[in-house]
């Protein structure tokens, strides 16, 4: 088999978008008559400065001869939007099952996922393992290439996303989608289907709000589920489309290090006690000290993940959490925790047993007295809390999930789940 990997073809300000490269590049492969078995859209670390909103990375594996994918994959890359600085595209050509790739590139496909890593130690990778490759501007792009030639043997858990791609003369238009439809359509297929729209909101999450060739992407757990849901959207002409096998909704960003091994520019499955209570400031986001045995962090819950925060807010010093997310200066941005243990109690004046009536302060170090019955009480006592927050998982809602995280619906969580919708 030949594995082609493919990356940073878009940009910010001008569109474009890699999914729609590898999609026209599969179509080339087919009509040159090979066989394409599979289109592979790999989120990469969502840390980087320098990504476009979604850091996806792409991978055809097919049939091919490695020469002549190699030509048809870098005449692809007259589609990126090399004008723009930012853009670098760079393409990899692997002549090898994608499952048996060497040691170092699946190495190099879980780093580009998890880490920052650097272009001159990727085409140090590409010449050591023998593979071809090609690129625009300063190769940036093969970092990502490379990391997608080596996914499949890297990671074990994929979902699907068919995407749909608008007519080119309507890109950077305003797209035209019958968000009714798209509602009914999710939930007829949902939980099968996720992240389609945002429920509580009515957002349709599936239609994109940049200038990329996509209308529409329908992410889920089945291939057919989401071409089911994609048929019964109402919308404007669809010029092409196609189903890819990703690793979106799987949470393949997510390292487990204590509080302490924590560092910016990458995302973290930690564990810790919250130190100081929820505290909103200035935007509407939230902010709260997680501390373990050997270090603490600021955790935060910015103003797009919107209810999310009230979750936090209901947090009590001395819960445990597990939490997980990206951190950025310091601070993790959360995506999801888990509330492990929560405090039942709080520690309150005692009330006097005869009158009802809260108790005084007798003096420094001599407890509590009631001035009318004169009855008295060593110091504090413990009252139940009423929480409105039960042990288990919590998340953002779809309209503020990352492209890789996993969704509570997806299963497969160590504790209760309380989805968003």
């Amino acid at each position: 088999m030949t594995v082609i990997g493919l990356d940073d073809t878009d940009s910010r300000t001008a569109g474009m978008c890699t999914t729609y490269a590898a999609t026209r590049l599969a179509e080339r492969i087919a009509a040159a008559g090979a066989t394409v078995e599979r289109t592979l859209l790999v989120r990469l670390n969502p840390a980087v400065e320098y990504k476009t909103r979604g850091n996806a990375a792409l991978a055809v594996h097919c049939d091919l001869d490695a020469e002549r994918a190699l030509e048809l994959a870098s005449e692809t890359l007259d589609l990126a939007e090399a004008d723009d600085p930012m853009t670098n595209p760079g393409v990899v050509v692997a002549d090898c099952d994608p499952g048996a790739v060497p040691d170092a590139v699946a190495d190099h496909a879980t780093g580009a996922v998890r880490d920052l890593l650097d272009t001159e130690a990727a085409r140090q990778r590409i010449d050591a393992a023998g593979f071809e490759s090609a690129s625009v501007g300063n190769g940036r792009g093969l970092i990502g290439a490379l990391a997608a030639v080596g996914a499949w043997r890297a990671f074990d858990d994929w979902t699907h996303e068919h995407i749909a791609y608008r007519e080119r003369s309507r890109w950077g238009t305003e797209r035209s989608v019958d968000a009714e439809s798209v509602r009914a359509a999710a939930d007829r297929h949902y939980p099968t289907v996720w992240d389609t729209v945002d429920r509580e909101s009515g957002y349709p999450v599936c239609v994109p709000r940049t200038p990329c060739p996509i209308l529409y992407g329908i992410r889920g757990d089945d291939p057919t589920a989401c071409r089911a849901v994609a048929d019964e959207i109402e919308s404007e002409p669809i010029d092409r489309s196609r189903t890819f096998v990703t690793n979106q909704g799987t949470d393949a960003h997510l390292q487990r290090a204590p509080l302490a091994d924590l560092a910016d520019d990458s995302a973290y499955r930690t564990v810790g006690r919250v130190d100081t209570a929820p505290e909103t400031r200035e935007g509407g986001h939230v902010f709260f000290t997680l501390e373990d045995e050997s270090a603490a962090v600021e955790c935060a819950a910015f103003e797009p993940t919107k209810r999310f925060r009230d979750r936090i807010r209901a947090l009590r010093v001395g819960d445990r959490l597990t939490a997980c997310g990206e951190v950025s200066d310091g601070t993790l941005k959360l995506e999801k925790f888990a509330l492990r243990e929560r405090v039942e109690t709080e520690l309150v004046t005692p009330d006097c047993p005869d009158c009802g009536r809260s108790m005084s302060s007798a003096g420094r170090n001599q407890g509590y007295r009631c001035r009318d019955c004169g009855t008295s009480r060593d110091g504090k006592v413990h009252r139940p809390i009423d929480r409105d927050l039960d042990v288990g998982w919590y998340e953002v809602p779809p309209v503020a999930r990352r492209h890789i995280a996993k969704p509570l619906v997806r299963g497969g969580f160590d504790g209760p789940v309380h989805p968003e919708q």
